[in-house]
């Protein structure tokens, strides 16, 4: 007799995904708005991944990746803005 191990398949939640995809376009493109919706999705993701219990320690994960990538957004944002200050004045052309 066979015995059939039957796996559950984890969804990530949709606030956890997002929260990741906007902390992982955000080191590239519009990282001052990113940034912070990345912060925002991912701390919210992360409370209702710790609601839920063991069935949401992906969905924790994941909502904290996406609030690292959001703040590495936000330090990118400052590295970028500080290389382009010169004696006390930002230069925005060349």
């Amino acid at each position: 007799m066979d015995i059939v191990k039957h796996r559950t398949i984890t969804r990530l939640d949709d606030r956890a995904a997002a929260a990741l995809l906007c902390g992982a376009v955000g080191l590239f493109l519009f990282n001052a708005v990113l940034g912070p919706f990345a912060i925002a999705l991912g701390a919210v993701a992360a409370r209702r991944a710790r609601r839920a219990g063991g069935s949401g320690r992906l969905g924790y994960a994941a909502a904290l990746l996406g609030i690292g990538l959001g703040v590495a957004d936000l330090v990118v944002l400052a590295v970028l803005v500080a290389s382009r200050i010169h004696d006390g004045t930002l230069h925005v052309n060349g």
